[in-house]
Formats: structure tokens, sequence, C-alpha cells
């Protein structure tokens, strides 16, 4: 299958990139590397070449090893590369030897995802999320802005950087590292507001119970499509890395009955941990599900999607929703040929396959989800006297389907499908099926 290009009619001309990989004995990586190359594009990087080499660890110093450093350095130039960008999350040495070396800038794979990050995110939390996240990278890489006053003196000696050169630089950088650690607090603190206001917001969603379905997945797998698809949301669903990143919460109704979807960021392999702390507000909506629906891309390779299945379960783990319900949802059916699709049924022989670009399974998808909220509900008849009409306010206020209403002298009688948890506070006005027009008050 073609590589998928990435929509980049809104971008800048982009910059140079020679990508660079230490991969285990043995392996191929061209997976791997491909999805480093497209989150390049996405960080408007065009990939001009590959080098890679094949040890059990990155060099501790250098990242490659002494021999593949030149080798590094002579395709860099004779790419015209402007940038090197690495498939890991170098250390603050590791990534001053490769600069130094090349005489060029040099970005790891953590640094290419918060650029990516910083330049989708839409709304004021999403924008704190990304800054609390580069800064907290930033923070024991901050040294260059003030190495040319380190240099001004001689020898070390015991006492220090040596004499006249005490005092300017050590102190600006000490106090670009204060200021910096007084705005992570600062972001933190915002946040944590933010998180209380939306808990407030999910507790009022949770009062009427109301389902609430959260889409998680491989970032591209079309979730934010699935969601268009579902609610008529209207999120953006351009072909992009990272498209969404702020949470998108929607309704729909199936069968009378309301369910929130929410839409929340996708995810990569080797997603950085700055990231996934400082979004952990975002992801709280996952956490707070009924059910969580993996989306995956049935069109995949079969290897790649076995690896980025693997890839969610283990986000989904590390902020503690490992033990949500989940239901794999396999999208993108379109795209899949008839043996493809039967493959996938083999290897997945639970999960729905839809198209959420065509409308193909969506009924059957629906139909799951309510089959797993079918005991939320019980359908009952109800009298409710019209001198205590603050009780059909009630009912609405509970988001309770109502599938009949009807006027009556003794007052108004409804059908309709309550909460299990508010049968008690409704049981003086429950009337039995065969004789609406009698009113049981055994309460």
């Amino acid at each position: 299958m073609a590589a998928r290009q990435p929509d980049r009619s809104w971008a800048a001309e982009p910059e140079r990139g020679l990508v660079l990989a230490v991969l285990a004995p043995g392996a191929d990586g061209a997976d791997e590397l491909a999805e480093l190359e497209e989150l390049a594009r996405t960080a408007l990087v065009e990939p001009v070449g590959r080098v890679v080499q094949h040890r059990r660890l990155p060099d501790a110093r250098t990242y490659v090893g002494k021999g593949k450093l030149e080798e590094l350095k002579q395709a860099y130039g004779e790419a015209g590369a402007e940038v090197l960008v690495v498939d890991d999350e170098l250390s603050p040495p590791q990534q001053r030897a490769l600069e130094n070396a090349l005489q060029a800038r040099v970005v790891d794979r953590t640094q290419l995802i918060l650029d990516i990050f910083a330049q989708h995110a839409v709304s004021a939390e999403g924008k704190l999320q990304v800054e609390l996240a580069q800064l907290e990278y930033n923070l024991p890489r901050m040294r260059g802005m003030w190495q040319h006053l380190e240099r001004l003196g001689g020898g070390t000696g015991g006492l220090g950087a040596g004499v006249g050169t005490r005092g300017p630089g050590e102190s600006q950088l000490e106090t670009d590292r204060r200021l910096a650690r007084r705005r992570v607090t600062l972001l933190r603190e915002r946040l944590r507001k933010l998180s209380r206001q939306r808990d407030v917001r999910r507790k009022e969603r949770r009062r009427t119970e109301t389902p609430t379905v959260a889409l998680a997945g491989y970032t591209n797998a079309g979730k934010s499509t699935l969601l268009n698809a579902l609610t008529d949301a209207g999120v953006s669903v351009r072909d992009r890395l990272f498209e969404t990143l702020d949470p998108t919460t929607r309704g729909y109704e199936h069968e009378g009955r309301r369910y929130l979807v929410t839409d929340t960021v996708g995810f990569v392999r080797r997603l950085p941990h700055q990231l996934v702390e400082g979004f952990a507000a975002t992801l709280e909506e996952t956490l707070v599900a009924d059910l969580v629906l993996h989306v995956v891309d049935g069109s995949a390779p079969e290897q790649r999607l076995i690896e980025q299945i693997a890839a969610v379960d283990s986000v989904l783990r590390e902020i503690g929703a490992g033990e949500l319900p989940v239901e794999l949802v396999v999208n993108k059916i379109d795209a899949v040929d008839t043996l493809g699709r039967r493959r996938l049924a083999n290897r997945y022989p639970d999960a729905p396959q839809i198209s959420a670009l065509t409308g193909e399974g969506l009924e059957e998808l629906r139909a799951r989800i309510a089959e797993r909220f079918g005991d939320r509900f019980e359908r009952v008849r109800l009298l409710l006297p019209y001198e205590e009409g603050r009780r059909l306010n009630e009912l609405y206020a509970l988001g309770a389907p109502i599938d009949e209403r009807e006027d009556t002298p003794e007052g108004v009688l409804v059908v309709a499908r309550l909460p299990r948890r508010e049968l008690r506070r409704y049981a003086p006005y429950l009337v039995a099926e065969a004789a609406p027009e009698r009113r049981r008050t055994g309460a």
C-alpha cells in the first residue's frame, strides 16, 4: 500500500532533515522509521535520508559509535540537511555531542512530538499543557545561551570556574532555571483549576446517568471521523498526526436513549512521558468513561497494527485506564479487500468492522454500545400528580428517555426509562402496565 502523505497545503516550506536511529541487532525498523518520518513531515521537516546503526544500546556519550559518527557527518553534508532528527529521546550530553560534531541543530523524538503538539494546540488548556511539557523537557537542557560566558576564564580549580569567570554566566543560567521552575508551578496550578472545573462538568453528566464512551487509539486511526459520524460533531479530520489534541464531547441518540462520546488525543509508540504527564487532564476523560472504544486502522499492515494496539494498551495502563471496559473497533474497513477483512475477523473475532468515512457498520456499533448499557435503565410507567409537577421536571433533568406522555385527569402519565438508582425515589408514582388509571402508593 502506498505511504499516506499528510496534507501540507497549509504549511510553510519544510526544512530538510536527516533521520538517525539506533536499532537492536537484526531489527529491520523500516516501519518505525516510517513513523518517525511521518512525524517529521507533520513538524514541517522533509526527510532527505536515513542513517541507522545496529547496536544493543546507544552510546551513552554520542548516541552512535565513533565510526558511525564520522559516517553521519559525511551523510549529513551530502544530503544538504538543515536538521538532524533522532528516533530516541537524547540525554543532554548526547544532544550536545551530536550538535558539536555536526555543527547543526539536533531534534530528538520527544522534541519533534512536542513541536507537533505546539502546532496543533487550540484551546487555552491545550496550550498550557504543551508549554508545561516543553518546559519540563527543556529544564535540564538550559545552558546554550550562556556558554560564551562560561568559556571566558581559565582552569576551573578547586573553587569553581576560575578567577574572573564566576558570576554572570552562572547567575543568569540559575535565574533562567528559577524562572522556568516558577512557571512550571504556575502552569500546574492553572491546569489543576481547569481540571476541577472539568470535574464539575463530568459530575453533572454522571448525575444524569448518561452513558459516556471515550474514543482511544493510535493517532490517525480515524477517531475524529468516527466522532463526526456518530454525533455530527464537525471536528477537524485533516490527515495529520495529532490533529486532535483537545478532548471533544458530543452526544447522540439511539432508540430514544442519549449517549455521550469523547474524542481524546491520539497515541504513538513511546509517547514521551512529559506528554503523558502534561496531558493527564485531557486523558482524564478516558479514565471517567463508562466504556473505551479502542479504534484501530484496519488498513494498516498486520505487524504495524499489532504494534499500534500494544502501544495504545500500554498508554492506557500508564494513565490508570487499564481496568476500564474496552471494546476494539476496526475502522477504515472500506480500504480493506475481502481477504483482508476475513483475516481481521479471524484475528479479532469480537471487534466490529466499520468505516467511519462511509458509514458501513455504524448501526451495528451503535447497537453494541446500547447493549453494553442495556441494564442501566428500567422501563417504568409513572403517574405524576399535577401538584407535584417538579417531579416531572426532575425526570427530564435526569436525562431519562421518555417514550410516552399523556395528560390524564389524575396527572401526567409517562412511560420512561429510569436510571435504576432513581427507582426508589419514584416508587410512589409507579403504576401497573395493565391498569394505568390505578395508582399504587406502596413506597
